[in-house]
């Protein structure tokens, strides 16, 4: 503290008997003992923390004796401290004004002070006259190299600001109380919260308040955002809970908790899931994700497959650094990973949001270049899971302030945040529309439906979605109990789809996926499930081969994998391999062909340990075609290859 540096390194300490203790004035810039008296009475009251009397006893000192440099040195100090940065700077500035020699490491607290509050072009000028100070701590050198770099970044931004038109969400959300940390569902509909509120401390004779951090939840109707609800138990207890994620349905979230008796860490992250209109009781997701550090801020992926949070764990770039972790099929987590020296500072990095996209990843540094303290960033991931250079979301969207919490909706226009713009109603919740600079890559859906094909009736099954271009799985998960999914996909790519459910054949189709489908209006597959019994057929519609040729491609493995599963869990049925070719060459040829083909699986599903007893093939050439062969559309569908269940073991 400036305070100590002073009274210890430059100025004298009136204590000794030899001195006359009414010559209050002694080595100060002052010749008026009543000042340096009023000057002495604050030193007192700061050392006690008395702030208020402190900071009218440093007043009257000046008033006193308008050059007073350590007085207004302490209130700068005493501004400072009760994070008054307009206060703070207006003292220093006046210091130095005074005695520019006397004391160098003023222009850093000038500096800081003058950065605080958005005054970048005079602290940049002071922290480069700090550096002329070779004596300085090496601590804030660096720090002053690096609020440099801050500061030129920040008076370049803020001669090219990005377009910012925030609007609160509505009084039906934000309150007298702060609201903060948003999340939305995929389809928009869906808004959670933390909301803090006074409480009586349960138990406490005196009905002594404490605050607390809840979860509530708003719906969009017609009008704007519907009342919010408070979450209610489980989910919100006499504890905090905060800084959620929701997950792309609003099925289940992940939170952040800290100081439970569970707790492996300080902070720890939770999982709960929405059934049957209530939320199930929280559950810490322990190790590897959890530790025995910090961890907090989680954000799930549009699949639910991919978990990036931030934590002060070993192993990291700086203080606090994002990491992810990716669930297996077991439904276990992975140890997680750091993102690395692209993404990760010797600063701190917090608040992750993984786009619906997959992909676009928007987090708080304040070790990145910026307008100082948390700016707002973005970031694309690479196929190969590294990541582009963060880009500043620019100015006015990153301030002084610490900026931080940002979501955006699937489509990729609109953003919530919140701010703290009304020292009445203290933090809120705003949306507006991003510049298209800033925005993710778009994201089109695709919704399904799952029913027995002979009952009509609605099947809980599981799915995946993979991507034909990339031969990436980008979805895999259950339907709800209503046989309904719902996913978030990039239009342009070829994809393919599996669902399967045990005592049934699984089903499989693909299919390009083009244009803009947004959640009112999706793209819809209706799937229908035959029953494992005799007389029912499949299309294997991701078999490929290669061209003229019954060489299977190696994007038809995954299908065949899933085949050989079907025919392993129903170990009675005896499957024929059907191969289908289209008009084209002699019907000698394409019987031949289309029996080779047939061939090559039933040869694939032998080496993955299937009997050969109970595997037939045949090749039907162009003799039962599904479409006319006068399309390119139509060949297609009449190059295939099915399985049919003829028989079973006696």
């Amino acid at each position: 503290m400036i305070r100590y540096l002073i009274i210890s390194a430059l100025f004298l300490v009136l204590t000794s008997c030899s001195v006359v203790r009414n010559s209050y004035a002694q080595g100060l810039h002052t010749s008026s003992n009543k000042a340096a008296k009023a000057y002495h009475d604050g030193l007192e009251a700061y050392d006690y923390l008395d702030l208020a009397t402190a900071e009218s006893k440093f007043k009257d000192a000046v008033r006193t004796d308008a050059k007073f440099f350590e007085a207004f040195v302490m209130l700068g100090e005493l501004y400072t401290k009760k994070g008054n940065y307009l206060m703070a700077a207006e003292n220093y500035r006046t210091a130095v004004h005074i005695d520019s020699i006397r004391y160098k490491p003023l222009f850093y607290v000038l500096a800081n002070a003058e950065m605080r509050t958005g005054d970048y072009v005079n602290a940049l000028s002071n922290y480069k006259s700090y550096m002329l100070y070779d004596k300085g701590s090496e601590q804030n050198r660096a720090l002053s190299m690096k609020n440099i770099i801050n500061c030129e970044f920040a008076i370049e931004a803020m001669k090219n600001p990005v377009s910012f038109s925030p609007e609160s969400v509505g009084k039906s959300i934000n309150t007298m109380h702060d609201e903060y940390w948003p999340s939305i569902t995929a389809d928009g509909q869906i808004l959670m919260f933390t909301r803090q509120l006074a409480k009586v401390r349960e138990g406490d004779p005196f009905g002594r308040e404490l605050l607390q951090e809840d979860f509530y939840i708003s719906k969009l109707t017609d009008d704007g955002w519907g009342e919010s609800i408070d979450a209610g138990m489980p989910l919100n207890t006499s504890s905090n809970e905060g800084a959620q994620t929701l997950s792309s349905n609003g099925s289940y979230m992940y939170f952040t908790a800290c100081g439970r008796r569970e707790g492996l860490g300080s902070c720890d992250i939770y999982f709960s899931a929405f059934r049957e209109s209530e939320w199930s009781a929280p559950y810490n997701l322990g190790p590897p994700v959890n530790s025995t550090a910090w961890e907090s801020t989680p954000s799930i992926n549009a699949e639910g497959n991919m978990l990036f949070f931030s934590s002060n764990r070993p192993g990291g770039k700086g203080r606090r650094d994002l990491w992810y972790s990716v669930i297996t099929e077991s439904g276990t987590w992975t140890t997680p990973v750091n993102l690395g020296d692209m993404i990760n500072t010797d600063g701190d990095e917090m608040s992750p949001f993984i786009h619906f996209d997959g992909k676009t990843l928007y987090f708080a540094s304040d070790g990145h270049p910026g307008m100082g303290g948390f700016d707002i960033y973005f970031s694309k991931m690479n196929d190969d899971t590294t990541w582009t250079k963060p880009k500043n979301l620019g100015y006015p969207i990153n301030t002084f302030n610490d900026d931080m919490g940002l979501v955006i909706e699937s489509g990729g226009q609109k953003a919530y945040f919140s701010s703290k713009r009304d020292n009445i109603t203290g933090k809120d919740i705003f949306y507006f529309v991003l510049d298209e600079s800033l925005r993710p890559d778009p994201v089109s859906y695709l919704k399904g439906k799952v029913s027995d094909k002979e009952t009509g009736k609605l099947l809980q099954a599981d799915y995946e979605l993979i991507n034909l271009t990339t031969n990436r799985i980008t979805a895999k998960n259950k339907t709800d109990e209503h046989g309904n999914f719902l996913v978030c996909l990039p239009s342009g790519y070829n994809y393919g789809i599996n669902v399967t459910k045990p005592g049934y054949l699984f089903y499989s189709d693909n299919f390009m996926f083009e244009g803009e489908h947004s959640v009112s209006e999706p793209f819809i597959k209706r799937i229908n499930l035959s029953p494992a019994k005799v007389g029912e057929k499949m299309t294997l519609t991701n078999v490929f081969y290669e061209w003229d040729s019954w060489e299977l491609k190696a994007e038809s493995l995954k299908e065949l994998d899933n085949l050989a599963d079907l025919i392993i869990y129903n170990s009675d049925v005896i499957v024929e391999i059907g191969g289908y070719t289209d008009s084209t060459g002699t019907d000698e040829y394409n019987l031949t062909l289309s029996e080779k083909r047939a061939l090559s699986v039933v040869n694939y599903l032998t080496e993955k340990g299937i009997s050969p007893d109970r595997l037939k093939y045949r090749g039907y050439g162009n003799s039962s075609p599904i479409g006319d062969n006068l399309t390119s559309e139509g060949r297609r569908l009449n190059r295939r290859t099915e399985a049919r269940i003829v028989g079973l073991k006696e």
